[in-house]
């Protein structure tokens, strides 16, 4: 039997912790094995924005890792993945993934994805942004990460909130070649109901 593909997915405090939710489940029903990492401040946005708790966010994915065990195997280029995927992705995670100076398991599993030239996309939820956010972007861009913040798409025209999270979600699993089945295609523009 095939191994499944693996990817490493990151939960920050930034705000949009559906973000990491509707990605886990995503990922769940492609067949895609999970290795998650929350931070202290990721469990309490979730708190904040959910009715989920940590142990909740927990049992979405097939393995998970406290932020503190930097001896967990996504912790080195030899744990074999996709690569990775922070969703919430904080601006300060940014800055120490920018930096290269990791302070527990979520920044140096991105480091890790970086330093192994593996796929590293970064839904950065933040504005507006000032210079040095935009610098550490760029400076992450430079690198090889994919700078893909949730921006909602309206030609789609969505219905409801979670038509704009599964799209975001969708493309966001798009750039490791992974269909949700969820993102509306691009087609042209439609004609107009009333046009003459």
């Amino acid at each position: 039997m095939k191994d499944r593909p693996r990817l490493v997915v990151g939960v920050t405090g930034a705000s949009g912790s559906v973000m990491g939710i509707r990605l886990l489940e995503s990922l769940s029903a492609l067949g895609v094995e999970t290795h998650l990492v929350v931070s202290g401040a990721g469990a309490v946005t979730l708190a904040c924005e959910t009715r989920l708790k940590l142990k909740d966010l927990h049992t979405l994915a097939d393995h998970w890792y406290r932020p503190e065990d930097i001896a967990a195997p996504i912790a080195s280029g030899s744990f074999k993945c996709l690569g990775m995927i922070v969703a919430p992705c904080s601006t300060r995670t940014v800055a120490e993934i920018a930096s290269g100076v990791t302070s527990g398991l979520l920044t140096r599993a991105a480091d890790v994805a970086l330093k192994e030239r593996r796929r590293l996309v970064l839904m950065v939820r933040e504005t507006p942004l000032h210079s040095v956010h935009l610098r550490n972007l760029l400076t992450l861009s430079e690198m090889g990460a994919v700078i893909a913040p949730p921006v909602p798409a309206f030609y789609n025209d969505p219905k409801s909130v979670d038509d704009i999270v599964d799209h975001a979600v969708g493309r966001a699993l798009d750039l490791f070649g992974l269909d949700s089945g969820k993102v509306r295609r691009w087609s042209g523009p439609a004609k107009r109901r009333n046009a003459p």
